[in-house]
C-alpha cells in the first residue's frame, strides 16, 4: 500500500493546522501533565518518557504548533528551484500560509502568502514564477519586495496608505542551498550557528553538490512526536526493517549527540550490496524538531515532519542526488525510491500502531535504553524545553 497522496504540485503540501498566529501568549490550562515533574530534566541512565497525553490529548496539537513549530526554523525547499527573480515556492508553517520568493537583487524574501486587504492569497500554486505578486480574490498587486504597488478602486477610501499595507515578512534563512522559515526567529538560535559543525562530521561527503530530483508525500495516522521518536533510533531496525538491517552494520550503529542536533551513523555492510548503495557510512541527521537528514554515497533524503492533527502526522520527502542524467543514475534513483518506501512502509505500520498502544489504558510512560535511545531522550529533553519556555517556567 502506498500512502503518498500528494503530487509534488499539490498546493496542499506542508499543511498543517490550526493556525495559532504569533500571539506569545498561550492558555495551557487545559493540557494535562505539565507538572515540574514531567517537564524536569533527568538524565538519561534515570529518565522516564514523555507522558503519553502529551501524544493523546487534543489539546496539545495546537500547543505543539505554537511552542515548537512557530519558534523554530523550518525547512521549505532548495534555493535551485526558485534560481531567478520572481521565482517562488509556497509552504504552510506553523498554521500560517507563507510565499518564498526570489527577489529582483537576488535575495530570498518570504512573506505570509495573505494579502492585506482581505486575507486573500497571493498563490494558490505549490511554486512558480511572476514579475509582480497579485492577490487573487481581489487583484491588489505586490512588488517582489512586499511593498504594495496597485489598489484597484480604492480612490474614493479616505485616510489609506499603500505603505500600511504592505505584505508581512518572515525570517528567511539558507543553508548549504537549503532554505528555512521562521516565525518568530528571536526564540530559536540561526540554523548555519546550529549546523556549524556539520559539514566536518560527514567529510568526505557533501551535501551542497546534490541535485533536486522530486518529492514524496506520506500521511500518518500518529502523533508527529511518534514519528519523531521511531526515526531517532535504531534499536527498531532488526525487527521493523530487516532489509534495512542487511544494509547496514548493525554492530557498529552509533548515536552521537549535539546541542542541536543528534547523529545515527552506520557502515555499509559491502559494496552493491541494496539499490547499488555502495560504500561508506550511512548518516542519519536530526535537528530539533522535525527536520531529518538520510545521507549515503550519492544520494540525500530530507524529510520534514509536519504535525495535521494531535493523532495525525504529514513526512514530506525530498530527494537530492549527485547525478540525475545518465542511465546508471535513472536505475539507481529508481531502486532508491522503492527502497525508500518500503522502509516509510515499515515504519508507518509501527509508528500508527504505536498510536493505539498510547492511547491504551495500559501505558503512560516508559524508560530508555541507554544503549539504544540516546538520540530519543535528545528530543525529548528539547521538547521540554520549548513546552516550558511557552510555559515561562525555568529550567
Amino acid at each position: 500500500m502506498n500512502r503518498k497522496l500528494h503530487s509534488f504540485f499539490d498546493p496542499t503540501i506542508g499543511a498543517d493546522s490550526p493556525n495559532p498566529g504569533l500571539d506569545l501568549e498561550f492558555d495551557a490550562s487545559n493540557l494535562p501533565d505539565l507538572t515540574d515533574d514531567t517537564l524536569k530534566q533527568e538524565r538519561l541512565e534515570r529518565a522516564s518518557t514523555i507522558p503519553s497525553s502529551w501524544y493523546t490529548h487534543s489539546s496539545f496539537h495546537a500547543f505543539d504548533i505554537h511552542s515548537v513549530f512557530s519558534t523554530t526554523w523550518q525547512y521549505v525547499g532548495h534555493e535551485s528551484r526558485i534560481p531567478e527573480p520572481g521565482d517562488y515556492l509556497s509552504e504552510t508553517v506553523g498554521g500560517n500560509p507563507l510565499i518564498i520568493i526570489r527577489a529582483d537583487d537576488g535575495s530570498l524574501k518570504a512573506f505570509y502568502n495573505v494579502c492585506g486587504h482581505r486575507g486573500g492569497p497571493l498563490t494558490m500554486q505549490a511554486c512558480g514564477s511572476a514579475k509582480v505578486l497579485q492577490c487573487k480574490y481581489h487583484g491588489w498587486t505586490y512588488l517582489l519586495d512586499g511593498s504594495l504597488r496597485g489598489v484597484p478602486r480604492f480612490n474614493r477610501t479616505d485616510l489609506f496608505d499603500k505603505r500600511d499595507f504592505g505584505l508581512v515578512p518572515v525570517a528567511v534563512e539558507s543553508w548549504a542551498d537549503l532554505v528555512f522559515v521562521c516565525l518568530v526567529p528571536t526564540r530559536s538560535l540561526s540554523v548555519r550557528e546550529q549546523m556549524k559543525e556539520f559539514d566536518k562530521r560527514i567529510r568526505p561527503m557533501s551535501i551542497t553538490d546534490k541535485h533536486y530530483h522530486g518529492r514524496e508525500i506520506y500521511e500518518l495516522a500518529c502523533n508527529w512526536k511518534v514519528y519523531v521518536d521511531n526515526y531517532l533510533e535504531g534499536y527498531h531496525i532488526p525487527l521493523v526493517h530487516p532489509d534495512l538491517c542487511d544494509l547496514l552494520d548493525y554492530r557498529s550503529y552509533v548515536t552521537e549527540i549535539s546541542p542541536y542536533y543528534s547523529l545515527q551513523y552506520s557502515p555499509l555492510k559491502s559494496e552493491g550490496h541494496i539499490h547499488n548503495a555502495g560504500s561508506g557510512d550511512v548518516f542519519y541527521f536530526f535537528v530539533y524538531p522535525n527536520f531529518m537528514m538520510n545521507i549515503l554515497p550519492g544520494r540525500l533524503q530530507i524529510n520534514r515532519v509536519v504535525a495535521t492533527g494531535y493523532r495525525s502526522c504529514r513526512v514530506i520527502f525530498d530527494y537530492y542526488y549527485d547525478r540525475l542524467q545518465t542511465e546508471e543514475a535513472r536505475q539507481m534513483i529508481e531502486e532508491d525510491y522503492s527502497f525508500s518506501r518500503q522502509v516509510q512502509e515499515e515504519d508507518i505500520e509501527i509508528c500508527e500502531y504505536v498510536q493505539r498502544g498510547l492511547e491504551s489504558n495500559a501505558y503512560d510512560r516508559g524508560r530508555f535504553s541507554v544503549d539504544a535511545e540516546k538520540g530519543v531522550h535528545h528530543f525529548q529533553s528539547l521538547l521540554k524545553d520549548s513546552y516550558r519556555n511557552a510555559l515561562g517556567r525555568s529550567g
